[in-house]
């Protein structure tokens, strides 16, 4: 496997996250269903993908070089 990704791109790490989250919130006396879950998986690894973005663009304009 030659390809990689920024963790943040992964959706087993959020998948990994919600997970726990959803354990968090049970012991808090919330349920959240399956569907919940990877509903809120897909959420937000198209939110980092946005956020990933914006630091992008943000480093380039604040960047001290010119583009060639």
């Amino acid at each position: 496997m030659d390809d990689t990704k920024q963790w943040f791109a992964s959706k087993t790490v959020w998948g990994a996250l919600v997970a726990i989250l959803a354990g968090l919130l049970q012991v808090c006396g919330t349920d959240l269903d399956a569907d919940g879950q990877a509903q809120l998986a897909d959420s937000l690894v198209s939110l980092s993908g946005i956020v990933g973005g914006l630091v992008a663009l943000y480093g380039r304009l604040r960047a001290d070089k010119k583009l060639g």
